[in-house]
């Protein structure tokens, strides 16, 4: 199938896309089985015509997303864009720091383990302009080729089997700077991608030029596309839109993975399986309930409320406070957001709702998209949506750091 054209115009001006194929082998990622719990009426679903969506559990086809996942990394170049320096240099340019990234963010239920048993550059037979890639390229014919390349080169050292993902880590050099176009892809859950060792290769991520802005961060920073891309492999959307717009900011590494670190949101966190059903609250039901919110940051307690407006969307609450991944938030709050399953990726599925509209922000820290770092509701402050009888109020805090709601739905 077609990937899906993502073009973003984020403060670079760039951004990655998730490509998506038909959907086959099982998955374990997300919160399974609660279908006659009491968060079932928070489950949303979307609809069959959408290619990558929001909705609870993940649909099948994608890498599972707790446990331990054995992801092979193998670093690719070609005749016209020969490696430059060591093949393990690139590897380490995303090692350790995306094993750290999903450690954190799952509080420990993703155990993310790159696997690299060919250490060398992965000489591909064709040249690189022969694979026609860019910008928005569609699987067939050009990824087909190239993954059918990789794994004739690979086959001889390596089991496909074994793993749960493939992250092919392309030399530099090859394609255009990163401040010119994105080429990194995904495509996910490609029930029709060719076969190796009798399993799909369903689950690739493709890495190209360095996302360096010139700013000296990419040391620290450079590594993020990866996480995000990965996210695409365990099955989510894009959440910045084809249009240039920034529905999130940089609220999700989903929306904005430049700059600096950022986590996921609460959704994504269920939507993964690393909340448990404890920690999501479910405001179906009329009435006011009081909640309290832990930071999205610390391991344990109350994460995220849900109050679904009808079968494919709602709002939800969760806390953002500086630490863990989030390392931008000049504001902590609680952050409000609109999630939609039947949106898809790179349309926005999901909408955060600014507190403090036309503000500028809170920020001025660099590829951080500033009007939305400060949309997080503070104590004393409220958030009403009368067309569909939703208000939620936040009351305070403790002395812990956690924040009081009340959520009100008629």
């Amino acid at each position: 199938m077609a990937a899906l054209t993502a073009v973003t115009a984020l403060t670079l001006a760039v951004g990655t896309s998730a490509g998506t194929g038909h959907l086959a082998a099982p998955t374990t990622a997300g919160p399974i089985g609660l279908g006659r719990s009491a968060l079932a009426p928070c489950m949303i679903h979307g609809s069959s015509d959408v290619q990558m969506t929001e909705a609870i559990p993940t649909p099948h086809g994608y890498s599972r997303s707790t446990g331990t996942v054995h992801a092979l990394t193998v670093m690719v170049d070609f005749s016209d864009a020969p490696g430059q320096g060591s093949a393990m240099d690139r590897f380490h340019e995303f090692f350790p720091q995306t094993q750290e990234w999903f450690r954190t963010a799952s509080y420990g239920r993703l155990d993310y383990q790159p696997e690299t048993p060919i250490t060398g550059w992965l000489r591909m037979p064709k040249a690189y302009k022969a694979y026609g890639i860019e910008r928005g390229a569609p699987f067939d014919p050009g990824y087909r080729r190239l993954v059918q390349d990789i794994v004739a080169a690979a086959d001889p050292n390596v089991d496909f089997r074994s793993y749960d993902l493939l992250n092919v880590l392309v030399t530099p050099n090859a394609g255009p700077s990163a401040l010119d176009t994105v080429l990194s892809v995904t495509f996910a859950g490609n029930g029709d991608a060719p076969i190796a060792d009798g399993v799909p290769v369903s689950n690739a991520s493709f890495i190209y030029s360095r996302q360096d802005d010139g700013s000296g961060s990419y040391a620290h920073t450079g590594y993020r596309v990866l996480p995000h891309e990965n996210g695409h492999t365990f099955g989510l959307p894009d959440l910045y839109t084809q249009e240039g717009g920034g529905a999130v900011g940089h609220w999700d590494i989903m929306s904005e993975d430049w700059g600096a670190n950022n986590d996921l949101l609460g959704w994504h966190k269920w939507k993964l399986g690393w909340l448990d059903a404890t920690q999501v609250g479910c405001a179906a039901v009329p009435g006011s309930t009081e909640y309290t919110l832990t930071p999205l940051s610390r391991k344990g307690g109350e994460k995220l409320v849900f109050v679904p407006t009808d079968s494919h969307s709602g709002y939800a609450l969760e806390l953002r406070t500086q630490g863990g991944n989030d390392e931008a938030v000049c504001h902590p709050g609680i952050l409000i957001y609109k999630v939609d399953a039947t949106v898809d990726t790179g349309r926005g599925p999901i909408t955060v709702n600014d507190a403090h509209p036309h503000s500028n922000g809170c920020t001025r820290s660099p590829n951080v998209q500033t009007e939305l770092s400060d949309a997080p509701f503070s104590p004393g402050e409220t958030f009403k949506d009368p067309r569909v009888g939703v208000t939620a109020e936040v009351l305070g805090t403790d002395g812990e750091g956690n924040y009081r709601v009340r959520v009100t739905r008629r």
